[in-house]
């Protein structure tokens, strides 16, 4: 087992390929390094922002990271929407921008950090949650069949699918390596996800997040059964890999094995700290559990791609790096 360390020389723009023959480092959260740098992320746009406010504090986080050891940044589009952004009274033109923006703030870095052929750029495709502001993408209860409970009501595979395909489009424009299609909660919106990148053919992974039953089963934050969908992602081949994030550090490596076992793909991991974010409060409780010393069952169980969300930083992403480094040897 080898890792795509921070002097490896990778001239190969195909992530699937360095997987292949690896694990690669990926980054840890965007929204805590910034607000680490003082900036104030409590409205509704969070992290996305910031690529209007300050774009050089995104390309900081994002070289931070390359230097800590990762070597795939994800970009700062997870909260970027056309409609989240219309809200606040940006325009499609600038909206479009802003998330072209996020791809470019990253290759940015890549390059201010000597990596051209060596590191990756993953453009983020959050889920529909995201942009309600309300902590939605951890229920997925906009995407339950016959769901009333809002006053949009449940939204259909179709709709999910218009919604995601203008982002997907817009951020395919500044040409990114990969899509990383993340935090999605529901079997309805990875679903449409999925059909829409079959059409497309871009690479990406499907990251679900998840929760996993004292009786080992992992389930999508509504409560499905993951194993179907990383099973109906293995028919798609666009996708190089599949996995979670935003998860608890606890049952990632059950999580991690149930992936791999119904995909028969690379798993992709990069759980939070295993803290409990509250909407209503906006802000996190309980203490941290995420430990790099979990890295080596993660990598065990078939995970390729490790790195970590929200509450992860450059210090955990550097201990990472370490434990895989460790484990090559």
């Amino acid at each position: 087992m080898s890792i795509l360390s921070p002097n490896s020389n990778h001239p190969d723009r195909s992530l699937a390929k360095a997987v292949a023959a690896g694990v690669v480092p990926i980054d840890g959260g965007l929204s805590n390094e910034l607000e680490r740098a003082g900036f104030d992320l409590s409205g509704e746009l969070w992290s996305a922002d910031v690529l209007r406010e300050d774009p050089e504090a995104i390309m900081a986080v994002h070289s931070g990271y390359f230097r800590a050891g990762a070597r795939v940044a994800i970009t700062a589009s997870y909260q970027a929407s056309f409609e989240g952004f219309a809200r606040h009274g940006i325009d499609a033109q600038e909206a479009a921008t802003l998330m072209r923006r996020s791809v470019t703030l990253a290759r940015e870095s890549v390059q201010l950090c000597g990596l051209d052929g060596q590191a990756w750029v993953a453009a983020s495709i959050g889920p529909y949650g995201a942009t309600l502001n309300g902590g939605e993408e951890y229920t997925g209860a906009y995407a339950a069949p016959n769901w009333t409970g809002r006053s949009q009501g449940g939204l259909s595979i179709g709709e999910l699918r218009s919604f995601h395909r203008r982002r997907i489009e817009t951020l395919l424009e500044a040409s990114p390596d990969l899509l990383a299609i993340e935090t999605i909660p529901a079997a309805a919106e990875a679903e449409a996800l999925l059909l829409e990148v079959a059409e497309i053919g871009v690479p990406v992974w499907l990251s679900l997040t998840t929760a996993t039953d004292q009786d080992g089963s992992v389930r999508t934050r509504l409560g499905e059964n993951a194993a179907e969908i990383f099973a109906m992602a293995a028919e798609v081949e666009a996708v190089l890999a599949v996995g979670i994030n935003c998860t608890d550090p606890a049952g990632v490596t059950t999580a991690v094995r149930v992936a791999a076992q119904a995909s028969g793909k690379p798993v992709v991991a990069y759980p939070n700290s295993g803290e409990t974010w509250s909407a209503s409060e906006r802000r996190w409780h309980g203490s941290p559990r995420f430990s790099a010393d979990q890295v080596t069952e993660w990598v065990t169980s078939g995970a390729r791609l490790i790195g970590g969300c929200c509450r992860v930083g450059r210090d955990e992403i550097t201990q990472v790096v370490a434990a895989l480094a460790a484990i090559s040897k």
